[in-house]
């Protein structure tokens, strides 16, 4: 039987996608990868895969994910499987360097950043670009590992903190730090390379993101007082000249799924610092506003599931 495969590290992250599955009907497989054995020498089974690798799967103990997930996609990508969030949108999931390299190309602003390699040379980026900075990894997921620094004196003692921990590919990010009016920032969702809905997230208790309902336990379980879900809003008639380039960012890296970041400073100038391609969604903001990322997701796999049941071999990647 053709089926969805879904490709992931994290189980808590599948749960929403499981429920709608089973609400279509849709049949499906799970591809957990953390270790184990890829055999080159037989095909990929029929159906349509979907890539949800996470950059922050080292924070789980799944160090090599990316890793295995990229070998995985190449020997789809040879059998002509249909990919959803295929090898490209990966390679941008891991890494800010590429994403922010790659909306340039789409006219999509940035903020001024410096790839480090080396914590000694940290001190130097921050003087180039002048305090306050953001330090964050160029390979993480959830906002872990930012700092936002004002000087170079709590540069140097935050550097000095043994406990701080060290990005997991050897590349810090030093970011001019932008200064919104108000403490939120806008994620946008998209799915099956459309616009969904956009979400306003309040940046007040910190940079830890993630709106799923696992992560928003975990803030919930170190910070009482944060009610679940009240950092999370859907907007309603968003509108902005940045959807059409996201879009055409997304078609032209072959990316059918993502949430992408962006903030806008006193003058009114939105700056975008996330792509991420294994993109949740915050249920009780869904639910106030009556929608569904997960839904739409399984949706978009269940057409193209039956699109290409009697079709020709797919093409390496699917066009979104």
């Amino acid at each position: 039987m053709r089926k969805v495969h879904v490709i992931h590290e994290n189980d808590a992250w599948v749960d929403p996608l499981r429920a709608q599955f089973a609400r279509l009907g849709t049949p499906f497989e799970e591809l957990f990868l953390d270790r184990g054995l890829l055999d080159l020498t037989r095909p990929p089974p029929e159906g349509v895969f979907y890539n949800r690798m996470s950059a922050s799967s080292h924070t789980r103990g799944h160090r090599y994910a990316p890793e295995y997930a990229a070998a995985v996609l190449e020997w789809l990508a040879r059998h002509g499987r249909t990919v959803v969030n295929g090898r490209r949108a990966l390679a941008l999931e891991v890494s800010k360097v590429a994403q922010y390299q790659a909306l340039a190309r789409f006219g999509v602003r940035t903020p001024d950043t410096i790839a480090v390699i080396g914590p000694e040379h940290i001190a130097e980026a921050a003087e180039r670009l002048g305090f306050p900075v953001i330090l964050k990894h160029n390979r993480a997921g959830k906002g872990l590992g930012v700092k936002l620094v004002l000087g170079a004196e709590g540069l140097a003692q935050h550097l000095a903190d043994p406990s701080v921990e060290q990005p997991v590919d050897g590349i810090w990010l030093v970011q001019r730090y932008i200064r919104a009016p108000q403490p939120f920032i806008t994620r946008v969702e998209f799915v099956g390379g459309r616009f969904l809905y956009a979400v306003r997230v309040d940046t007040s208790q910190g940079f830890e993101l993630c709106p799923a309902d696992q992560c928003v336990a975990e803030a919930g379980a170190a910070c009482p007082a944060v009610a679940p879900g009240a950092r999370f809003e859907v907007v309603e008639g968003f509108e902005s000249p940045l959807v059409a380039r996201y879009e055409a960012f997304l078609a032209a890296n072959e990316i059918g799924v993502a949430g992408i970041e962006f903030i806008v400073d006193a003058d009114g100038v939105a700056y975008t610092y996330d792509v991420n391609t294994n993109t949740n969604y915050n249920p009780e903001a869904e639910a106030r506003a009556g929608r569904s990322g997960m839904g739409a997701i399984a949706r978009h796999l269940d057409d193209l599931l039956h699109a290409t049941r009697h079709d020709a071999p797919c093409p390496a990647i699917a066009a979104e």
